[in-house]
């Protein structure tokens, strides 16, 4: 598992991150992704679900989101 602190950046870095790492990523794969911008708590659990991928919400405490995502096969 790898872990991706994105909670410095700001929309649309972290999305960019997720899209690079999804790219690169084997079926199964998971990234643990840390978030606090607005921007990128909605679109990036949104775009991943849409892309097929499983999406988790591992803690969110109104300031950080932890998600866990899983690159499908």
């Amino acid at each position: 598992m790898e872990i991706l602190d994105a909670s410095a950046w700001r929309c649309p870095l972290p999305l960019l991150r997720v899209k690079l790492w999804l790219k690169a990523a084997e079926a199964g794969q998971q990234l643990r992704l840390l978030l606090r911008d607005s921007g990128s708590r909605q679109d990036i659990p949104a775009y991943v679900s849409r892309m097929g991928h499983a999406v988790e919400v591992l803690a969110d405490d109104g300031e950080m989101l932890i998600l866990m995502i899983t690159k499908a096969s």
